[in-house]
């Protein structure tokens, strides 16, 4: 066993490999670029080198220079972890030459795998089952066309040496094929550097169901638990768990085979995932193969009991494989979800920022969170946006998903926005409880997953109304005895009075950018402050106390229970809640469930300030400007696309909010762009004036 690894990688996966390495005993070696000079996992290794710019390109791709570091710094292996050099032959290549080990298969066995259509070949010959597709070099229009009508449609036309859903098209008819062909082809040359595609029959409802395989120097090869992947969004999965539901224990044995048979065919060597879609009449079909560890490696660790980090440097160091196939038992159930910065309510735009306030679901046997992230991180543009992978297990499905239900309800995060509140509305949806889902699941229950309006909106606003009372009534107090006068009238904040209601106005601004004027009516009962306020009709009385990051709330509606007024309160069984809450500065956001809720104390004479339709003309995050939909002087409507910008490799387009005329563009396609930069100016039409 080697005494020294260098990770070459970043994030979560960096403080993965670096948790198993110190436990083995091997010291580890961090490297980091500008953006990651404070990040986690240079926090953990043993030493850590800096390599440059923050762009991929400057830095975690630069591989010469990570093997020169390896060199300096004494690490006789280097672990990639997965994204950035993980896959990439060459650079397995110049480990052996410059005799360090790579932990991962050698650069032939990625090279096998990494075209598409040469992997189908060689699974072909392996007998490893392949939907009907052309996987051919020749690639001239015509020829693509004819064996499109061949194969018959829906087809799936995808980048030959692509990945993550990029140069992929379904194509539905004849008529489509060729405009198909076309933009993918663009969209490939762009993303990988190279256009050749492949074409494969389109299966309408698989599912995809993966094989974890190990293989030694020693010709030993095993498969290990299954794992379903199905839940996906642009082809990117999103929950994933093993073992796979549904399966009869042949069709496993018979995937798990394939999957080993795949892996011989190439002489593999390492941890590899083999890919299959699975029909619906149990047929199954190789897809790809992952030389490299998975994202989602850690529910097969959770159903196996095994460290797969520990194999990978085992099999790296030349020891045989820890288990014979014989060996291998799989007990319980697990889920992973990946918590991403993004929004879902704003088609998943990533999301970058400080992180001001993280609370994870405590840790156990049952619950395990794989992160590189801790409190007041700030999360890049330049890197993926995931926060952390959370797991669960138990003894069955039910149990495992009762869990993750739970753990995601105690998953707290403000600063930014995320995607917690989705994933809960996945794991509580019927047919993912059921088992019955596939690669279209959200795609199909979309609208009901993201939610566009929550039934505990008008609680919340009520909760957050309570919140900000509190504080104020707290903050009084602090100044009241700062000023060493606590019993000072002025430490009252709601005035001077005896035993008559005061009144109070709160103004909050909320993730909608609509501002909530709010009327208050207190009165006090002994030393206890009653709050009665009308919402929507809705007459509430609350009353409550700040404790630390948690607030202490009971809520009636007082038509609801007959209540006559703010003293009866103390005659029914309200609703009691304990709410966590977050705050900097004026902003605060209120946790319920799985649901967190944004708010912003505001002055009234903010209000005209902050309801700025402009705002949407302003960059949403740090990207690039693609194109100009339209020309300087043109007229515009409101929801008209004005200009695209690219940023984490995704598109977005700035749309103008109301009817007008470009009397501005302030960058040009090709030029950067920082989150909250002026895009583009519209002058907004007579009538839209007039409204304003």
């Amino acid at each position: 066993m080697f005494t020294k690894l260098l990770i070459a990688n970043r994030g979560e996966i960096a403080c993965r490999i670096i948790k198993t390495a110190k436990a083995m005993g091997v010291r580890t070696v961090a490297l980091y670029s500008d953006a990651d000079i404070d990040a986690r996992h240079v926090a953990m290794a043993d030493e850590s080198f800096y390599l440059g710019g923050s762009a991929p390109a400057d830095s975690y791709l630069k591989g010469s220079l990570i093997i020169d570091i390896a060199k300096k710094s004494g690490a006789q292996a280097i672990h990639p972890g997965y994204g950035f050099l993980s896959e990439n032959a060459d650079f397995a290549r110049l480990c052996e030459k410059s005799g360090i080990s790579f932990v991962g298969p050698s650069a032939d066995a990625i090279d096998s795998m990494g075209s598409k259509s040469a992997a189908k070949e060689i699974m072909g010959a392996a007998n490893v089952p392949l939907v009907p597709g052309y996987h051919g070099d020749a690639q001239d229009d015509e020829l693509l066309i004819e064996e499109a009508n061949k194969m018959g449609y829906p087809l799936l036309i995808k980048a030959a040496f692509g990945g993550g859903g990029k140069g992929m098209r379904i194509v539905e008819s004849s008529n489509e094929v060729l405009e198909a062909i076309q933009s993918a082809r663009r969209e490939a040359i762009s993303s990988f550097g190279n256009d050749k595609l492949l074409m494969e029959r389109y299966l309408r409802q698989p599912r995809h169901v993966e094989v974890q395989v190990f293989a030694d120097t020693r010709g030993n090869y095993i498969y290990l638990s299954d794992r379903d992947c199905s839940i996906q969004r642009r082809h990117q999965k999103v929950v994933e768990e093993a073992p796979a539901p549904g399966l009869s224990d042949e069709l496993r044995v018979k995937m798990g085979e394939a999957a080993v048979a795949a892996a011989k065919a190439i002489n593999y060597c390492g941890a590899g995932t083999v890919e299959f879609l699975l029909d619906t009449d149990d047929s199954f079909y190789f897809m790809e193969m992952n030389t490299r560890l998975q994202v989602e490696h850690p529910v097969t660790e959770m159903v196996t009991g095994q460290d797969l980090v520990k194999w990978q440097l085992m099999v790296a160091s030349g020891s045989e494989l820890p288990l014979t196939q014989k060996e291998v038992r799989i007990h319980g159930h697990a889920f992973e979800v990946r918590i991403y910065a993004e929004d879902p309510q704003n088609d998943f735009l990533p999301a970058s920022g400080r992180l001001n306030f993280l609370r994870e679901p405590e840790q156990s046997k049952h619950v395990r969170i794989d992160s590189g992230i801790r409190e007041n991180d700030v999360i890049s543009n330049f890197y993926d946006p995931m926060i952390s992978k959370l797991i669960v297990w138990d003894e069955s499905r039910s149990r495992a998903l009762q869990r993750l239900v739970h753990s995601l309800e105690s998953y707290q995060i403000s600063g930014l926005k995320h995607n917690i509140e989705f994933l809960a509305n996945i794991a509580e949806h019927r047919a993912f409880g059921e088992g019955n889902f596939s690669t279209d699941f959200i795609d199909r229950y979309g609208d009901a997953l993201i939610g566009t309006a929550s039934s505990d909106e008008q609680t919340a606003l009520a909760l957050a109304t309570l919140y900000q009372l509190c504080a104020r009534k707290l903050e009084a107090k602090r100044s009241a005895v700062n000023s060493q006068d606590p019993y000072s009238p002025w430490g009252a904040v709601s005035g001077f009075r005896l035993n008559s209601a005061s009144l109070h106005n709160v103004a909050l601004l909320d993730d909608n950018h609509e501002i909530k004027h709010l009327e208050i009516t207190e009165t006090l009962v002994g030393e206890q402050s009653l709050y009665q306020l009308e919402l929507n009709g809705c007459h509430l009385l609350l009353k409550g106390e700040l404790k630390g990051e948690m607030l202490h709330a009971e809520i009636a509606d007082i038509a609801d229970s007959g209540l006559s007024g703010c003293h009866d309160i103390q005659k029914t069984s309200g609703h009691k809640i304990k709410v966590p809450v977050s705050r900097v500065n004026d902003d605060f956001t209120l946790f319920i469930n799985s649901t967190s809720y944004h708010f912003r104390a505001i002055q009234t004479e903010q209000d005209e300030e902050l309801e700025c339709p402009e705002d949407k003309l302003k960059a949403p995050m740090n990207g690039t400007i693609v194109t100009h939909l339209v020309e300087k002087g043109d007229a515009v409507t409101a929801g008209q696309g004005l200009m695209v910008m690219e940023a984490m490799k995704m598109e977005y387009t700035i749309e103008s909010p109301f009817d007008g005329i470009v009397s501005a563009f302030f960058f040009e396609p090709g030029e950067l762009v920082s989150d909250g930069s002026l895009l583009v100016e519209v002058a907004a039409t007579e009538t839209e004036e007039s409204e304003a």
